[in-house]
């Protein structure tokens, strides 16, 4: 079922409703209504809230807007010729108000809230950024890290063994995440530090490495300059984590680091 945006906007306030048209979403309905599995075909510039057919789909592939060539790499992604390999670039919402930014704080959280300070509280949404699937699995495993604690200047080299557990070929991508656990302002919940796409044959295992400049974990503080703070920090790869501790707090003394 190939269902989409009947027109396009592109300033802010010229659209008023983020659900995809009521009469395609009844399309997607009376079709799961004969038994036939049905797949969802999404071709929109923006993400459309449909989480009232999402359910009745088998599988989803979301297109965005895919230029002169998009039908024909369509056709050969769900024929079986190519496999699918592409992350989803930004967090899709499930609901009106759940928009929300990948790396949104902990006290941005608004699904399940149970009162004002629910720190168990999740953000609503139908995909998070860096979801996707394809035709085989993933396995990651030995995530390393060149040194447990570290300081303003270091290079903290990461690494991580991926294997391809499926029967076809496949690319992945491998992301790696970094969190602040503790800081004097309220830190994201995670930033995208690094990523590499490989592709693996059946069975096939790749260590992926990542040089990470332990710069990049400072935050702009309070006052409008960079700080790198001491404390306690996780690196985040898939299922994978590894907890790393800076030992001394470093102030860039400019706007700029």
């Amino acid at each position: 079922a190939c269902i989409g945006e009947n027109s396009y906007t592109e300033t802010p306030g010229n659209l008023t409703d983020l659900w995809l048209s009521e009469n395609q979403r009844n399309l997607v309905k009376e079709l799961a209504k004969t038994g036939k599995p049905v797949i969802l075909v999404l071709n929109e510039g923006r993400p459309r809230l449909i989480a009232d057919i999402e359910p009745l789909a088998q599988g989803i592939i979301d297109i965005l807007i895919p230029g002169n060539m998009g039908g024909d790499a369509l056709a050969n992604l769900v024929s079986g010729k190519s496999n699918f390999s592409g992350k989803m670039p930004y967090t899709y919402p499930k609901e009106i108000n759940s928009l929300a930014n990948y790396d949104f704080k902990k006290s941005e959280e608004v699904g399940t809230m149970e009162g004002a300070y629910d720190y168990n509280a999740k953000i609503t949404q139908q995909w998070g950024f860096g979801h996707g699937l394809s035709y085989t699995s993933y396995q990651y495993s030995n995530l390393k890290v060149s040194q447990s604690d570290f300081r303003h200047g270091d290079i903290i080299k990461v690494s991580v063994d991926v294997k391809n557990t499926g029967k076809v070929a496949g690319k992945e991508s491998v992301l790696l995440f970094s969190s602040d656990l503790i800081a004097s302002m309220v830190p994201d919940g995670r930033r995208l530090r690094a990523f590499d796409k490989i592709e693996l044959q059946p069975g096939e295992t790749k260590t992926v490495t990542f040089n990470l400049n332990a710069d990049d974990l400072a935050f702009v503080g309070y006052d409008g300059k960079w700080v790198l703070e001491e404390g306690d920090f996780k690196l985040m790869i898939a299922d994978q984590s590894a907890d790393i501790h800076c030992e001394k707090t470093y102030q860039w003394q400019s706007a700029n680091r």
